[in-house]
């Protein structure tokens, strides 16, 4: 009988370790895909401003991104390069009410309105 007990106590330790186990992957999972969310809404938020052709003002801005039923905020920020004729875009996004990012991308865009033809 105490081999029974003791064959059950060995069991239920190891299922208890697995459901924690099952229980850390779908955790995991989750945030993985709110950053693969972020990461297209940042890349779409990119690809609509290099489409547009306009030459970015400087600074920064804030706007909703969401994305399915994913409240997301992109911050967008504008700086200048050593080279005038550029300027460096950086992409943020997160979750409101949460800190830190889910993405970062940056990119250069070109003051495609001074080129000669």
């Amino acid at each position: 009988m105490i081999e029974v007990l003791v064959a059950l106590a060995i069991i239920a330790v190891a299922l208890a370790a697995s459901v924690r186990a099952v229980g850390s992957l779908a955790t995991g999972e989750a945030e993985l895909h709110r950053r693969l969310l972020a990461g297209w809404s940042a890349d779409n938020e990119l690809a609509q401003l290099r489409l547009s052709h306009q030459f970015p003002e400087i600074g920064s801005r804030t706007f909703d991104c969401s994305q399915g039923n994913l409240k997301l905020s992109c911050t967008q920020r504008v700086s200048q390069t050593p080279n005038p004729i550029f300027r460096r875009v950086e992409m943020l996004v997160s979750m409101p009410g949460r800190s830190g990012y889910l993405a970062q991308m940056v990119t250069v865009v070109a003051n495609e309105t001074n080129r000669s033809l």
